[in-house]
């Protein structure tokens, strides 16, 4: 199984590999597979880019972001600007009922509120705005109603996970719990164990994802 070291080169030159990503920018640090990252990135994007390449890599098995957002004078936008362009953006989503949420930005991070029925319309709503030019964070206080949970939901679930090609469903365990999902197993990336809880999110009834699977992860010492 991967060293440390051996994370950390295939960590840097996958960000190498990434057109949309400047490898210099970048601090990586490995420890026991949990990959440490910081340093200052132009826009959120990047920084988003960055940890999505890296969870990708297998054998990571946590990421600790530090990386910090920060914007030139020219690029500066108000947060009147922001705030029109993540209600605009809110309203073309059909996923996310904005009659239910709420926007406020404080110098350039946006607050969500307000209450959705399914935990998908929670996410899509961050995922919306996140990316904004001028958006530094996104704090998601959306909060979720309680909805009748479907008799075959696990069941529904588990075919979720086994249609999806980049998920080794054989090695996934679903439970319910109520309305919540705890998910647990083992999976070969960060990236699959992400996927994992996106997937279970989307099933009718849950409103929370407790996710407990592990990252194949046995260091070598060189």
């Amino acid at each position: 199984m991967k060293s440390d070291l051996k994370i950390k080169n295939d960590v840097l030159e996958e960000l190498s590999w990434q057109p949309n990503i400047d490898e210099t920018q970048v601090g990586v640090a490995v420890k026991n597979g949990i990959v440490t990252l910081t340093g200052i990135v132009s826009d959120l994007t990047k920084k988003d880019a960055i940890e999505s390449a890296v969870k990708s890599i297998a054998g990571v098995k946590a990421v600790a972001e530090e990386i910090k957002v920060k914007y030139g004078d020219s690029d500066k936008h108000s947060d009147i600007e922001i705030a029109k362009a993540a209600v605009d953006a809110l309203d073309w989503n059909a996923s996310v009922p904005m009659d239910q949420i709420t926007v406020e930005v404080d110098h350039g991070t946006i607050y969500l509120t307000g209450e959705v029925e399914w935990a998908y319309q929670k996410d899509f709503a961050k995922r919306t705005i996140e990316n904004l030019f001028g958006v530094k964070e996104v704090i998601n206080n959306i909060q979720l109603s309680h909805k009748t949970t479907a008799n075959d939901v696990a069941h529904k679930i588990e075919k979720a996970l086994e249609r999806s090609a980049h998920i080794d469903s054989k090695n996934i365990m679903v439970h319910l719990d109520g309305n919540t999902i705890v998910l647990g197993g083992m999976v070969h990336s960060l990236k699959e164990k992400d996927d994992a809880e996106i997937a279970a999110y989307r099933a009718p009834g849950v409103t929370n994802v407790i996710n407990e699977i592990e990252v194949e992860y046995s260091p070598v010492y060189l």
